[in-house]
């Protein structure tokens, strides 16, 4: 190794311990949402941190492709919630947007104790148990984002020093649309639908939902790709039946 690629490999370590001291620093910080509106809001610039100089483009772009995933999942748990309002009652919220907002605490991590501290694909088989008596917006909305952020290592925030894994990024999108079938076609037993969701009645469809979890299926395919190409890693991919299919490892 040169000189010159001793000095360039030390001032990247340098920056990278730079970074992870600013990350210990920093709490997580989930996306916000437009209160009411039932739409995401625009997209917006943040200032520049010095934490910045230990990043490379490919974390960047994780935390954007993050960002927007979870932006998704707090969409549908907005209109999940407009469509199932007797939900949130269930958890003595006063309203609508105080539920997401707990939901989406960026000091929880998704852990709460009247889902019995379950994240990802657990708390998405909870909401969807016919005998859960709990708010099942809130179960489901916590498990589809945090299966996200698991997916992720945990991390709201990525450096030169870390790498993410292909694997657990892939497994995602396919747990995301696992997820998005059984929110569609899981009934009660009198054949009602444990949620309502996409409605195909009448002259006018609303397939929104469906919009919002193929853009979350697409930011985790794309970033499994991102990642994969920088790993060297091969990603074993995997075919699945929805009817029968269990969620996969994160």
């Amino acid at each position: 190794m040169t000189r010159y690629e001793r000095r360039a490999a030390l001032t990247r370590c340098a920056l990278a311990l730079c970074g992870l001291l600013f990350a210990c620093t920093a709490p997580p910080t989930f996306p916000p949402a437009a209160p009411s509106t039932g739409k995401r809001p625009p997209p917006t610039g943040r200032e520049f941190h010095l934490s910045d100089l230990a990043k490379a483009d490919i974390d960047n772009a994780a935390e954007v492709h993050l960002q927007e995933c979870l932006a998704s999942a707090r969409l549908l748990m907005e209109k999940l919630y407009r469509r199932n309002p007797h939900e949130w009652r269930k958890g003595n919220y006063p309203s609508m947007d105080a539920a997401v907002a707990r939901a989406f605490d960026a000091r929880s991590e998704f852990h709460f104790a009247e889902l019995g501290n379950r994240r990802g694909a657990d708390a998405i088989v909870l909401a969807l148990k016919p005998e859960y008596s709990g708010d099942r917006v809130f179960a489901f909305g916590v498990g589809l984002a945090s299966m996200v952020f698991l997916a992720y290592n945990g991390k709201m925030e990525f450096y030169l020093t870390e790498s993410l894994d292909p694997q657990k990024l892939y497994n995602s999108a396919r747990n995301i649309e696992i997820a998005a079938w059984k929110l569609a076609n899981t009934r009660d037993g009198r054949g009602e639908p444990l949620l309502l969701s996409n409605d195909l009645a009448g002259d006018v469809r609303n397939l929104s939902f469906e919009r919002e979890f193929g853009k979350m299926i697409a930011y985790q395919d794309v970033m499994a790709q991102i990642a994969a190409q920088r790993t060297n890693r091969v990603i074993r991919r995997v075919v699945q039946s929805l009817a029968t299919a269990a969620f996969l490892p994160i």
